[in-house]
């Protein structure tokens, strides 16, 4: 063959390579920063992807370039909310019906509950953190550090929310939860606005790991599926260790929870999240057969009906210290079992100065934290050396 001949063989060949299709350069991980750069259409930006496993009031569906977020209630009997995540740097998807477009990751981050705080850190987003609703009741140590370095905005809380400091703030994602009441809720006034919001819904979920499995929700909105998985695992096979160890109790003591407001005992259903935990630490709840997940009104003399002979009282009075100060409330919780063999508990033990509690910041993202003490209480010598993380014993 002639070198003129094998020239234009070359010149053939790499005018081919020139024009044919590029095969797309799949990313090995998640993009937890900044925004693509030479789009392809081919390519699965999310090869990291989140898997559901006990949440049952959201889920996630994965497409080339999008998330899209399903939420099946955002408050007892509401539509479903929908939310597409678009990666930053690619085309949003036309004709899918949405709450809302949110790209991801996101840059900066508002929350107007706490119970988001703890997956904020745990995620390794607190430097995304520019505000918060109400700094009073905050207790997540390294949120409250910042609120006290004067590191972060107070936006204000439901209605009362000032438009104007989120406005200035401009975060690219704001999570707020819902009652469904105009005059408590804060996003109307910020979606009319037209910001960010996404509505949550993890306080519906009727079990522990369930609500727990949250962190994978907040994980989307900045592609830190994998860092959501691993903390999730963790929390997960602690819980199901104890439930394992509480299992093998020898008895299960008689138990109920709460205290009266206002004239009223609202006393948590058999179906519920506190039902759930108090069957896995190994007590037998005696409101267990009640199937409802949130709560019954009942009288003081129903409750001492049906429990005056109880071997523990939990969750009693949030802000009694003492016996004392629980019969100063109301002498009848004397006539309790429960209170004349020191085994009422109250969940306050790590109160802030305001009075906030971190049963239900701390507490909700690691339910294996709170099943641990349940266990203690319920079952002294299986845990024999632990230490109380949220319940205080009133004696």
């Amino acid at each position: 063959m002639s070198s003129r001949l094998i020239l234009s063989v070359l010149l053939v060949l790499s005018l081919v390579a020139a024009f044919a299709p590029v095969a797309a350069q799949e990313p090995d991980v998640n993009v937890l920063a900044g925004c693509v750069e030479g789009y392809d259409s081919a390519a699965d930006y999310f090869p990291q992807k989140a898997t559901i496993e006990y949440a049952e009031n959201f889920s996630v569906e994965y497409f080339a370039n999008y998330k899209l977020v399903t939420l099946n209630e955002t408050w007892p009997g509401s539509e479903p909310a929908r939310y597409v995540l678009v990666q930053c740097g690619t085309p949003a998807p036309d004709g899918v019906d949405a709450d809302a477009v949110i790209e991801v990751p996101a840059t900066s981050l508002l929350t107007m509950a706490t119970t988001y705080l703890p997956l904020v850190v745990e995620l390794g987003l607190l430097d995304h953190l520019v505000g918060h609703d109400e700094f009073d009741y905050v207790t997540t140590p390294d949120v409250r550090a910042l609120i006290d370095a004067g590191e972060l905005v107070e936006v204000g809380e439901g209605a009362g929310v000032s438009v104007e400091a989120v406005l200035d703030l401009e975060p690219s994602l704001i999570l707020a939860s819902s009652s469904g009441l105009i005059e408590y809720d804060a996003h109307p006034v910020l979606v009319e606005a037209g910001l960010p919001v996404v509505l949550t819904g993890d306080w519906l979920e009727k079990t522990p790991l369930g609500r727990a499995e949250w962190v994978k929700f907040v994980g989307l909105f900045y592609n830190r599926e994998a860092e959501a998985e691993a903390i999730f695992n963790e929390i997960a096979d602690e819980y199901q260790a104890l439930v394992s160890l509480a299992a093998g109790a020898t008895e299960r003591p008689t138990v109920f929870v709460d205290a009266p407001w206002q004239g009223t005992w609202y006393m948590a259903g058999g179906g519920s999240y506190t039902a759930r935990l108090l069957a896995d630490a190994g007590a037998d709840y005696l409101w267990a057969d009640d199937e409802s997940g949130g709560s019954q009104a009942l009288s003081f003399e129903a409750v001492l009906e049906g429990a005056a002979d109880a071997d523990f009282w939990v969750n009693a009075g949030g802000y009694w210290m003492s016996k004392a100060d629980m019969l100063a409330t109301d002498e009848r919780f004397g006539e309790f079992a429960a209170v004349q063999n020191d085994n009422a508990w109250s969940n306050n033990l790590y109160l802030n100065d305001f009075g906030g509690n971190y049963y239900y910041e701390g507490g909700i993202a690691h339910p294996d934290w709170i099943l641990a003490d349940l266990v203690a209480i319920f079952h002294p010598a299986l845990l024999p050396d632990h230490e109380m993380m949220f319940y205080r014993q009133l004696k």
